[in-house]
């Protein structure tokens, strides 16, 4: 299940960081955390810790439009979306990367759930 922004773990540690990842691979679920970085944080999100199937291609379109938006806008600096990863850096305040964490953490699960779910149109006739 999504995480609400207040449980998205402090990855900050690397300690913390190697629980939170082996927590989310035991529980089968997309991996996701802020970290510190200087005076600014990061998120990070990685749907390889979780068995299911990646989110394909085309589906990760509106992440990526919110990635650029949020670049745009300058509440931070450098996005990175990827099929099976996200990362977005220097983002000025914990609380705003716990809200940006979550909103991503949410949409890429329920990519990932609707995947799950809707038949492929592949090979189909």
């Amino acid at each position: 299940m999504p995480l609400q922004a207040a449980l998205i773990p402090d990855c900050t540690k690397p300690e913390a960081h190697h629980a939170a990842y082996r927590s989310a691979q035991t529980n089968d679920a997309i991996f996701v955390c802020i970290a510190r970085q200087g005076r600014h944080w990061k998120v990070e999100l990685d749907a390889m810790a979780s068995s299911k199937p990646f989110v394909p291609e085309q589906a990760m379109t509106a992440l990526r439009s919110a990635a650029e938006a949020l670049v745009i806008a300058g509440t931070v600096t450098q996005a990175n979306v990827e099929d099976d990863y996200i990362s977005l850096w220097k983002i000025e305040s914990e609380e705003k990367a716990r809200e940006l964490a979550a909103a991503f953490h949410a949409a890429l699960y329920g990519l990932q759930q609707l995947h799950l779910a809707v038949p492929s149109q592949h090979g189909r006739a």
